[in-house]
């Protein structure tokens, strides 16, 4: 059996991204990573496949499937008027990500996986608020399920807010831990 291996420059970026200073370049760097990756996949999706085509990876368990999603997480507010959706979710994207840039600028020096968390958290939101803008609804293609039960389709950007949620939830955890066993 082949072991697959990452090549050299991607394993040199994911182990260098931790330290690069001064953390707003940390946190720009990686939110455009985020950001980037996002749009070339979809791009990808869009051009190689037709709207709700599927391509089975992993058989019952994982396929690329692409789907457009007007609503929020799992179509909330997909039958809404495509104005108010738009309306609502860009407002929120915005304020969103003013609320991330304020809350890094005063967190990120606590740690360093603050800026980790924070920025792939505004990098899928903007990943997903382009689409939004650009095409009325957002590009999924991750496409998990068991059997015949499936998982709602999702994208980078939905993995990258998902991720950096979970970071930042276990630096809370972790340092409420730590004061309280002061």
């Amino acid at each position: 059996m082949t072991s697959i291996r990452p090549c050299a420059p991607a394993v040199w970026v994911l182990s260098n991204l931790l330290w690069i200073e001064p953390l707003p370049v940390r946190f720009f760097v990686i939110f455009l990573l985020v950001v980037c990756l996002d749009q070339l996949t979809k791009l990808w999706v869009v051009q190689t496949f037709t709207l709700y085509q599927s391509h089975i990876i992993i058989p019952g368990l994982f396929n690329f499937t692409y789907l457009t999603n007007t609503g929020a997480a799992f179509g909330i507010l997909a039958g809404h008027p495509a104005w108010w959706r738009q309306l609502f979710f860009v407002g929120v994207a915005l304020v969103a990500l003013v609320a991330i840039f304020f809350l890094h600028k005063k967190i990120a020096a606590e740690n360093r996986w603050y800026t980790v968390s924070l920025s792939l958290i505004a990098g899928g939101a903007v990943g997903n608020l382009i689409d939004r803008v650009r095409l009325g609804a957002v590009v999924d293609f991750l496409d998990f399920h068991v059997s015949t039960h499936h998982w709602p389709a999702f994208n980078l950007a939905d993995s990258a807010i998902t991720v950096g949620v979970g970071i930042f939830l276990l630096i809370n955890f972790m340092q409420s831990r730590n004061e309280k066993q002061k």
